[in-house]
């Protein structure tokens, strides 16, 4: 599926703590590429005479999204945006925004707080099956750093790269594209060839964004591990959704990795803009 010069940037908005970081940090993709924003909050009705009526539940609904609004024309003033309030259960309606979205925003729900794996969490969930990119926002907006990136060669690496350099050019800051070289022996120094093969992947890049400054490093070691540790020393850390992972459904090692741990907001690059999976 092609990608619209039209699609929005679309902002799943909720009460948590990471609700309006994530809106404010989506009004910035939103500018940044001149599209629209649209806040998005799922109103899951159900007919129960043991809950308030449907018009008491509107009432915060609709606070909550003007609230939004607010934050976002605040972090820009000229942006265009749109609210939708959407009844329906969260999960399914975002997945559904996501199949015309050119990048799905929403925050972590406090994933890297905890110490299980929720796989059922509503940003993993999102993350696995969204039909475009999606950004997973933390609690707090992160300090000036560097777009990290990491690099494993696969099929999903030209698009990741290309989200990163974009991500490192509007932000005018550098960018760490980071190839870890993963050896029988931890203590075996990278062959030469692995810097090399990381040259020609960023080359084409350079070319096509030659004010960023790029920091290519070649690591060996556990490529998790090492991502992680260098996640917090970033401003925003791209990944590709699967790596060398063929399944269409489920996030590659390294994306969860991040996902679950990084301090940073993680991006998720789908390498091709596709239907959401059902929910």
């Amino acid at each position: 599926m092609s990608l619209s010069a039209n699609a929005p940037v679309v902002v799943g908005v909720d009460d948590s703590a990471q609700g309006m970081t994530a809106v404010r940090l989506a009004a910035h993709e939103a500018a940044a590429h001149q599209r629209t924003l649209r806040i998005v909050h799922a109103f899951n009705w159900v007919a129960d005479p043991s809950t308030p009526l449907e018009g008491e539940q509107r009432g915060p609904a609709d606070r909550l999204l003007n609230e939004a609004a607010r934050a976002a024309t605040e972090a820009e003033p000229e942006l265009r945006l749109t609210c939708a309030l959407i009844e329906g259960p969260a999960l399914t309606t975002l997945l559904r925004e996501s199949g015309s979205a050119a990048m799905m925003v929403l925050g972590d729900g406090g994933l890297s707080a905890q110490t299980a794996v929720p796989i059922d969490a509503l940003s993993v969930q999102v993350a696995a099956r969204a039909g475009c990119s999606v950004l997973v926002v933390r609690e707090s907006s992160p300090p000036p750093g560097p777009v990290l990136v990491g690099i494993d060669c696969s099929a999903g690496t030209t698009t990741a790269l290309g989200f990163a350099f974009d991500a490192a050019n509007w932000r005018d800051t550098e960018l760490v594209a980071l190839r870890i070289w993963e050896a029988d022996d931890p203590s075996e120094e990278p062959d030469a060839s692995v810097a090399e093969e990381l040259d020609a992947a960023l080359e084409p890049w350079r070319q096509k964004y030659p004010d960023v400054r790029v920091l290519p490093r070649v690591r060996s070691g556990d490529s998790k591990q090492i991502l992680l540790g260098e996640s917090h020393a970033a401003e925003v850390v791209v990944v590709s959704m699967r790596g060398e992972q063929p399944s269409r459904s489920m996030l590659g090692a390294l994306s969860q990795t991040l996902l679950y741990h990084s301090p940073a907001p993680v991006v998720i690059v789908r390498t091709a803009h596709e239907l959401y999976v059902q929910a």
